[in-house]
């Protein structure tokens, strides 16, 4: 099995944000959807760009009205959040999309489930080397996610752009061992999805995830050399929950808010087509 954490620092990190989130729950996994308290804050883990930013403009602007009490945990790691929901030491959490979702469950036997689409972020090219990626050079050094289903993405979006050809058959999971022809002889280095804007400096381009390029403040419109199209993209990132608590009134409401022509409005207006609404 692919490891996702690829340093002890990270390993560490993760197991921080763990103890936080325990130390912070709003109730065991054990808890019922029914028997949650609707007056005790929702704790909900989540990547700080831009799925903390939108909870925090649902915090601020929506929340009290609707009755509804947020406490956001933001993580910088992919596996923390599904950890913490799966052991109740959070309600909810907001950074994966459903292909992640399934790989992760049937790699680590968790059973976390999807109550909502919320907003896609293109996955792009990115470089400090080239200006386009026509001008890769034989042999260039390409960064990739080390996650499996982001991985098979960042290929299929190299693919999609002539740089590279897949198997027949190849699909969300899709590895190096999947490219059927690599005319540039491109080599691929694989990393833990936080670490690929750092690596820009060490490597000829890094195929990035539109948070984390958010958080190293790169303008995807701009600043991608290629990115991927949203429609009919599957990608969409999800609001989750440990099965059976999908009937959560506090969940429920939240689905609700993401879902409002508010959120709509603030994703297009403050992201700019970096982030864009799936619903």
């Amino acid at each position: 099995m692919r490891k996702f954490l690829k340093t002890t620092v990270l390993t560490a990190t993760a197991a921080g944000l763990v103890v936080g989130l325990t130390a912070c729950s709003s109730g065991g996994s054990s808890d019922s959807a029914a028997s949650a308290d609707p007056n005790k804050p929702l704790v909900v883990a989540a990547s700080s760009t831009p799925h903390a930013q939108i909870l925090k403009f649902v915090q601020d602007n929506l929340a009290a009205q609707a009755g509804l009490k947020l406490d956001i945990k933001e993580v910088s790691d992919y596996v923390t959040p599904n950890t913490s929901v799966q052991d109740g030491s959070a309600d909810a959490n907001f950074f994966q999309h459903q292909p992640y979702l399934d790989d992760f469950n049937k790699k680590n036997g968790t059973d976390v489930v999807s109550v909502e689409t919320v907003h896609l972020e293109p996955l792009g090219v990115y470089s400090k080397k080239v200006k386009s990626i026509a001008d890769l050079k034989d042999g260039a050094q390409i960064a990739v996610p080390s996650d499996a289903t982001n991985e098979g993405r960042a290929l299929k979006l190299l693919a999609d752009n002539n740089v590279i050809t897949l198997k027949d058959g190849a699909g969300t999971t899709a590895t190096a061992d999947d490219i059927a022809s690599n005319p540039k002889h491109l080599k691929f280095k694989e990393l833990e999805a936080a670490q690929l804007p750092r690596s820009l400096d060490d490597v000829d381009a890094a195929v990035i995830n539109g948070n984390y390029a958010l958080g190293a403040n790169l303008k995807p419109s701009t600043d991608a050399l290629v990115l991927e199209k949203a429609q009919g993209n599957p990608y969409a990132n999800i609001l989750a929950v440990k099965k059976g608590h999908q009937d959560d009134p506090r969940v429920k409401k939240l689905a609700e808010l993401l879902h409002s022509d508010a959120v709509k409005k603030y994703i297009e207006d403050t992201f700019q087509g970096a982030v864009v609404p799936a619903f």
